[in-house]
């Protein structure tokens, strides 16, 4: 069908997602598809059972637009637990449609026209759309090739006056590399003095090999205190299709991501978020997610050495 009205894109320049084409061809050839973060085994049929069990229930209407408190009140002890960050649930934790839709309502919460985000590339396909349609530029920062580390003198000349956001995806998506205590002590170093909000993109936080550490951003009082950091019961829980994520972090950040988070997704799938409540409370850790995917990885490694 045509139309007869002009049409103005907001992003000219940006076609379909690599990861929507790449699956379709993937599904088309009867491939595997390593190209989308998203795994080929069922979660566990406990889960399952819990959000048919909340449905059975009566969950099946409206939760709290910021999420069903319960849930809010295990990511905070999560947290707390974790990396030793007390988050009030009331007021500093909301939960999203998925990572991605943190990461939306983040971006364009905190970027205003002629403002810059730093990022380091190669980077998730969705943060660049973003930060163009709340009329922001991104300013790119390459990771060394072959171990994908961070330049931290270019990213001191890549700041500038107009910087108001550095996004910090650490387990990185795609490369696998992790930021270590250093880099983050370097990150404070860059930020102490200025007003760039830093955003946390960690949704693979749980998926980390060979005994190494997550250096979440909220382990560090002086980079939370300026942090939204975002996460995914995807990853986590082998749950990709349900959408459920969050953001923590301050309360002032927190209610501006609220206000436009409201108006994105009001709430999120009730009897889904009662099960998550239910099983982040059980096992914070995931303990089980890493020995999981590294005996995976290891394998890899094995047959293609």
């Amino acid at each position: 069908m045509t139309t007869t009205v002009p049409v103005t894109s907001k992003l000219p320049d940006i076609g379909v997602s690599i990861f929507a084409v790449q699956t379709r061809l993937a599904n088309e050839h009867k491939a595997i598809n390593l190209s989308q973060g998203f795994p080929d085994f069922d979660c566990d049929p406990a889960l399952v059972e819990a959000v048919a069990r909340a449905m059975r229930d009566g969950h099946n209407q409206y939760a709290p637009m910021p999420g069903v408190l319960a849930l809010r009140e295990g990511i905070a002890a999560k947290v707390e637990q974790l990396y030793g960050a007390a988050f009030d649930p009331v007021t500093e934790v909301v939960v999203t449609s998925g990572a991605t839709a943190g990461l939306f309502a983040t971006l364009t919460t905190f970027v205003q026209p002629g403002d810059e985000v730093l990022l380091f590339e190669p980077c998730y396909d969705s943060y660049v759309p973003v930060i163009r349609l709340s009329g922001g530029t991104p300013v790119f920062v390459s990771l060394r090739y072959p171990d994908y580390s961070v330049n931290w003198d270019e990213v001191r000349r890549a700041i500038t006056p107009r910087t108001r956001a550095i996004l910090v995806n650490t387990p990185h998506n795609p490369t696998g590399t992790t930021w270590s205590a250093d880099d983050l002590r370097q990150l404070q170093s860059i930020v102490d003095g200025t007003h760039i909000i830093l955003i946390g993109d960690e949704v693979y936080e749980h998926i980390i090999f060979d005994g190494r550490r997550h250096e979440s951003l909220l382990r560090y009082p002086d980079l939370r205190s300026r942090s939204v950091v975002i996460s995914s019961f995807g990853k986590t829980f082998h749950t990709t299709g349900w959408k459920v994520g969050y953001c923590v972090g301050p309360q002032p950040l927190i209610a501006e991501v609220i206000r436009v988070h409201q108006f994105m997704t009001f709430t999120v799938h009730t009897p889904s978020q009662i099960a998550f409540a239910e099983f982040v409370r059980k096992d914070p850790s995931a303990k089980e997610l890493t020995p999981f995917y590294q005996r995976k990885r290891d394998l890899f490694l094995q047959l293609t050495a």
